[in-house]
């Protein structure tokens, strides 16, 4: 009875065989009694003893009653021979931080018994709230019952669902028995995603707006200019005029077009940020390379996410994944899986990133950076000179813990960060705290359109 997105399971409320089942067995039922049926067997214990001291006999049949109640109760529960079948469906299975997600758990009763009372209970993170508990009464055989919770989460991650625990229950309190199912769900917590204008970033030569790989990408133009052999290249594609006249190895490249491209780089840095949980830097910034992504996809762009590390989603190709098209959807969920459970690294510098871009051209560049050094800036200028056009978000931490006048030479040291970038052609901007992306994101294209007038139009 598993079905997508389900998972099942069933328990078996019967006595174990054997001997040595059987032992096991009365300690398992004797564990299981209640503090009423403790109490209840404490005082027939009493009770009889009383009795045998005083010689009253009326009151060691009361004793015998009341100790035998809870070890009968305990004994039929025991062997109680009925088999509940149990699944949780979570709608849905990924959802953006601070929103809900609903579990549905369905219990049904496959022998040919009636149950008891029963009592669920689905183990749940702390983080998605309290563990949720219900009671179902009596279900007949062959019938069913569903129940429902929520839960939700103000930080990313991936959190499992269960195991679901039933616990078994006699009419009179007397015992309980835990079972448990031994199947679980995952809920994919992922980063909040913040609508962006579709912006042109005009002045860009390469890689966004109306520039020549843009153009290509829509209309579809063979791309007769060779390049230099890349290990894995078909030898039949070498283009040999241009071997001869470079002095090295070219294949030619029509026969794909050039498209789009826009790479996202997320700084992961732990030396790079300060402070944590739903309100700091780093998740400002793991959100808007989220949202960077997800619209760069839309607009049919092939996107590639980058860490600090050199590495980028499991599964992307070397042009990344491709937008507008039936499996943009999947690379989207993908991304955003990965960025669900993006942790500090342990890297000092961006070299590693520096060393994955080099050489390539990798259209728009999208940065998301933490705090940098003289040596870091420095990487990201000669950064720029490997793609089309580059914007970088510049986040220092300090300032998302206090305010910047409390920090001494906050703004003079992003403001040299900053300066260090523009001129090595970076479209550079700082993040306040709660800042919006969006509106940085309009900046962004005005400062671009400025560069571009002033230019004459023509990128950097």
């Amino acid at each position: 009875m598993t079905t997508a997105g389900t998972t099942a399971g069933a328990v078996h409320a019967e006595g174990d065989r054997g001997d040595r089942g059987d032992r096991s067995g009365v300690r398992t039922a004797l564990a299981g009694l209640t503090t009423r049926g403790r109490s209840f067997l404490a005082a027939g214990v009493a009770a009889a003893i009383c009795a045998y001291v005083l010689g009253q006999s009326d009151l060691l049949r009361v004793g015998l009653l009341l100790a035998v109640l809870p070890l009968v109760c305990a004994a039929v529960l025991y062997r109680t021979r009925y088999r509940v079948a149990g699944s949780r469906r979570l709608s849905p299975g990924r959802v953006p931080v601070g929103s809900e997600a609903r579990v549905h758990l369905r219990m049904e009763n496959v022998s040919r018994l009636p149950t008891g009372l029963l009592m669920l209970q689905d183990r749940v993170p702390y983080v998605l709230g309290p563990r949720p508990r219900f009671v179902l009464d009596r279900v007949e055989a062959g019938g069913r019952r569903e129940v429902s919770y929520r839960v939700r989460s103000d930080l990313r991650g991936r959190y499992p669902l269960g195991p679901l625990q039933l616990r078994l229950s006699d009419p009179f309190g007397m015992c309980e028995l835990t079972r448990s199912f031994s199947t679980y769900d995952t809920l994919t917590v992922i980063p909040r995603v913040e609508p962006l204008p579709p912006v042109r970033l005009s002045g860009e030569a390469m890689g966004y707006g109306d520039g020549r790989q843009r153009s290509l990408a829509l209309a579809g133009e063979d791309d007769v200019i060779p390049r230099g052999y890349r290990y894995g290249d078909d030898l039949r594609r070498v283009h040999w005029r241009s071997t001869a006249r470079y002095g090295e190895l070219m294949v030619r490249r029509e026969e794909q077009p050039q498209r789009a491209r826009c790479t996202v780089l997320l700084d992961t840095r732990a030396i790079a940020y300060a402070g944590a949980g739903p309100d700091s830097a780093f998740e400002w910034a793991v959100s808007g390379a989220a949202s960077v992504l997800v619209h760069m996809l839309e607009r049919g762009f092939s996107v590639r996410l980058l860490t600090d590390t050199g590495t980028s989603v499991p599964g992307e190709g070397s042009g990344g994944f491709a937008g507008v098209n039936q499996e943009s959807a999947d690379a989207a969920g993908l991304m955003m899986d990965t960025l669900a459970v993006v942790d500090h690294s342990d890297e000092e510098g961006l070299s590693r990133a520096y060393d994955v871009l080099r050489g390539g051209n990798e259209g728009l560049l999208v940065a998301f950076l933490g705090d940098l050094d003289e040596e870091q800036a420095a990487v990201l200028a000669r950064m720029r000179q490997r793609g089309g056009g580059a914007l970088a978000f510049l986040l220092d931490s300090g300032t998302w813990l206090r305010e910047p006048a409390d920090v001494p030479g906050a703004s003079d040291r992003r403001g040299e960060w900053l300066r260090m970038l523009r001129e090595a052609g970076w479209t550079a901007l700082g993040v306040p705290r709660g800042a919006s992306l969006e509106e940085l994101w309009r900046q962004a294209d005005r400062e671009r359109s400025g560069l571009a007038a002033a230019s004459g139009g023509e990128g950097p």
